[in-house]
């Protein structure tokens, strides 16, 4: 039995230092990402602008149907988060701009308003609660992996918020389109939603969709 332990500890050791193996996996962006990631770039070709990223100093632009802007900086657009774990993005929301029921299969978020006055809110899987929270400046609110949540700016001024992520690249489904910019067809949309095919049809025709 302690023969076994000390195998099962091994193992465990093994996999502990499996990670430590190198200091960091720079994602190539010449080659397509895999399940895992990205590859990772040579060591001796990786620079400190490969951990470095400016795109989260320019507001994101509000002027579109949701009132709202949102600048990532993913793996794609910081190579050196590639392996980590970790990612940051910025949010704009205009005065009753929005952040429509989406959810990231891949990360929980964490958000930190950094000026004006947002609604946050997620819906569990356990009897479909809602747990909403308006948020000021230098409130957090944190949003469990893969639950539908959402963001509407609630003040009278321009919202400015940044979301961490427990990943590299957390992945994104909007909910409205899912269902309303592609061509899911208006009747099966109705069947799963119990909406009206009229309303379907408008949303479609505002977001693209088509069938």
């Amino acid at each position: 039995m302690h023969i076994f332990y000390l195998f099962i500890f091994s193992l465990l050791l093994a996999a502990a230092s499996e990670g430590l193996v190198q200091d960091f996996c720079v994602a190539d962006l010449s080659l397509p990402p895999g399940p895992a990631g990205y590859p990772c770039k040579k060591p001796a070709s990786v620079t400190e602008d490969d951990f470095f990223y400016h795109g989260l100093a320019t507001p994101g632009s509000t002027k579109n149907i949701i009132g709202a802007g949102v600048t990532t900086a993913f793996d794609a657009q910081l190579p050196g988060v590639n392996g980590l774990g970790v990612s940051i993005a910025r949010a704009d929301l205009a005065v009753g701009g929005v952040v429509p029921l989406h959810s990231h299969p891949a990360a929980t978020e964490l958000v930190l308003v950094i000026e004006g006055m947002l609604t946050v809110g997620f819906i569990s899987s356990f009897e479909n609660k809602v747990y909403m929270k308006t948020l000021n400046k230098g409130d957090i609110m944190v949003l469990p992996q893969g639950l539908l949540h959402f963001a509407i700016n609630s003040g009278n001024t321009t919202a400015q918020v940044f979301a961490s992520f427990s990943s590299q690249n957390p992945g994104l489904q909007i909910t409205a389109f899912a269902l309303f910019m592609n061509d899911f067809p208006t009747e099966l949309v109705a069947k799963t939603t119990f909406l009206d095919a009229e309303q379907i049809k408008k949303l479609k025709g505002l977001l693209g969709g088509t069938n």
